[in-house]
């Protein structure tokens, strides 16, 4: 039996529909397949980055940064020697991109210059930190994608 050309197109237009289907069906009940949101509430932190920006020019104003070290206890964040440790207020944010459950939010009290982030709460891999911190009426923050 030969099959002509007409006969030819529609099957090739069969199997590659056919071949659409599977793929989307495959992908979309895939369990290993998280395709969760950054966030939840995406839109209001897009509102807010106008504010970050303010924040982040602050944060290039001051004579130095906040730095980070790794410690045997945990994450050492440091903040500004120039500054009275008391007055610093605001929240630190670690965000864990492969794994949302290990995302967590610490409020800022400080005593010294230094703020430990026990080791306890930190797995070894890829964190973004961000510090979103205040002191005498300015307000200012701090982003980093750290290994640890």
């Amino acid at each position: 039996m030969k099959i002509n050309w007409g006969t030819g197109i529609v099957l090739a237009f069969i199997g590659f529909i056919s071949f659409i289907m599977y793929f989307v069906i495959a992908m979309s009940t895939n369990k290993k397949i998280e395709s969760d949101l950054v966030t939840e509430n995406y839109y209001s932190q897009e509102l807010e980055f106008e504010n970050d920006l303010t924040k982040q020019k602050n944060a290039q104003k001051l004579k130095e940064n906040i730095t980070w070290q790794h410690a045997q206890d945990g994450l050492i964040l440091t903040f500004p020697t120039d500054m009275n440790p008391s007055e610093i207020t605001g929240k630190v944010f670690l965000y864990r991109p492969s794994n949302k459950q290990l995302d967590f939010e610490s409020s800022i009290s400080l005593s010294e210059h230094n703020l430990l982030i026990p080791d306890k709460r930190l797995l070894d891999g890829r964190w973004n930190i961000k510090v979103d911190w205040q002191y005498k009426g300015n307000s200012y923050v701090y982003k980093k994608e750290i290994v640890y």
